[in-house]
C-alpha cells in the first residue's frame, strides 16, 4: 500500500536537478518534430523523471516489451499537440521507451518535451502509478 508520505516525497521532496531544454519552446518543438516525425508531443514544465524501483523479473519483462523502468510526472502542461490536455493541467505518462538529449521522454504514443529544469527521482511502481487523473 502506498503511503501519503511516499507520494508527498515523490511530488515535493528533493531530487537530482536536471537541466531539461534551455532554449525556446519553438526550438524544442522543432527538434522533436525532426526526431519524431508525426508523433504527438506534449511540452511540460516542473517535471519529474521517475526511475522506477523494480525487481529483476519486472525489469526483464519491461525490457522484453521495449519499455524503460521509468515514467514522467509533470506539474504543468504547457502545450499538447493533439489537444488531449489543457494548459496548466498535470500529467503522468506511461512507461517510457526512450529518453533523448536530456529533454525528450518518449512513450509509445507521445514525446514529452521537458522545457526548463526538472528533477530525477526514484519511486516504487505503486507510488508512481497511484496518481491518475480519473
Amino acid at each position: 500500500m502506498v503511503t501519503l508520505e511516499e507520494i508527498s516525497q515523490l511530488l515535493y521532496g528533493a531530487g537530482e536537478v536536471m537541466a531539461g531544454w534551455q532554449g525556446t519552446q519553438d526550438e524544442l518543438i522543432a527538434l522533436a518534430v525532426k526526431a519524431f516525425p508525426g508523433k504527438a508531443f506534449c511540452v511540460v514544465r516542473q517535471w519529474i523523471l521517475i526511475d522506477l524501483t523494480v525487481t529483476p523479473d519486472e525489469k526483464v519483462k519491461l525490457t522484453k516489451l521495449g519499455l524503460l523502468p521509468a515514467t514522467l510526472y509533470a506539474h504543468e502542461i504547457v502545450l499538447d499537440s493533439k489537444g488531449r490536455f489543457q494548459p496548466a493541467m498535470w500529467v503522468r505518462s506511461n512507461f517510457g521507451v526512450s529518453f533523448t538529449a536530456g529533454c525528450m521522454f518518449e512513450t509509445k504514443n507521445t514525446v514529452y518535451l521537458l522545457h526548463a529544469a526538472g528533477q530525477r527521482k526514484k519511486a516504487s511502481l505503486a507510488a508512481a502509478f497511484s496518481m491518475s487523473a480519473g
